[in-house]
């Protein structure tokens, strides 16, 4: 096999990074780019491991990233300190309301913060920008369907109630796929599957 000092592989991958990097500027270069394709397969193989490396490099800046804000990790989860909150298009009072929010409780997804807002998305995908004191840090969970609330984490585990579609649990611990939740007095385990409020990961931040 070449090194990829090879001067063919170097060309090659000058052509692969004018595919990716460049704007088509006719149709005949794109027709010549298409062309060119099955030249660029074992290019791509032999970076591709760096290619790789580079994707999960991101990923992990990421997953890690500290809002300068508030010194806290983004994405978070926080959940509405009120049963009136007013989601704003914009980061001040002058932007219109776009969602008024009525549920004390309710899960929302910390994405972007600048000073006194949050822009948070809701259990059914919106985003909005609302006032950072209208957001606890207190955990909670959205129940996504019907569920029992088991005694322990186990499908085996006894019932101790059956959870109706839209109820807001506090959220505890979460291990093997099963999470501690806490509705009024009872307080079991459901699975993680159902619940809206545990999973930051969003891959399009």
């Amino acid at each position: 096999m070449s090194s990829l000092s090879d001067p063919r592989l170097a060309e090659q991958k000058q052509i692969a990074n004018a595919l990716f990097y460049r704007r088509f500027t006719s149709i005949g270069e794109k027709a010549r780019m298409t062309a060119l394709f099955p030249r660029l397969l074992l290019c791509f193989a032999l970076v591709g491991g760096l290619g790789t490396l580079v994707v999960e490099a991101r990923q992990e800046a990421q997953t890690i990233k500290i809002s300068r804000f508030s010194g806290k990790p983004l994405p978070r989860f926080e959940s509405l300190r009120y049963s009136a909150v007013h989601g704003r298009q914009g980061p001040n009072l002058d932007h219109p309301i776009l969602w008024r929010y009525e549920r004390e409780g309710l899960p929302m997804l910390v994405v972007r913060e600048t000073h006194g807002w949050r822009r948070v998305r809701d259990p059914d995908g919106d985003e909005v920008w609302m006032q950072a004191r209208m957001l606890s840090s207190v955990r909670t969970a959205l129940v996504t369907r019907e569920v029992e609330l088991k005694r322990r984490p186990s499908e085996d585990a006894a019932s101790k109630a059956r959870l109706k579609s839209g109820v807001i649990a506090e959220l505890g611990d979460c291990e093997s796929g099963w999470c501690e939740v806490e509705i009024g007095r009872e307080r079991g385990w459901v699975s993680k599957s159902v619940l809206w409020g545990t999973e930051v990961a969003t891959g399009t931040l």
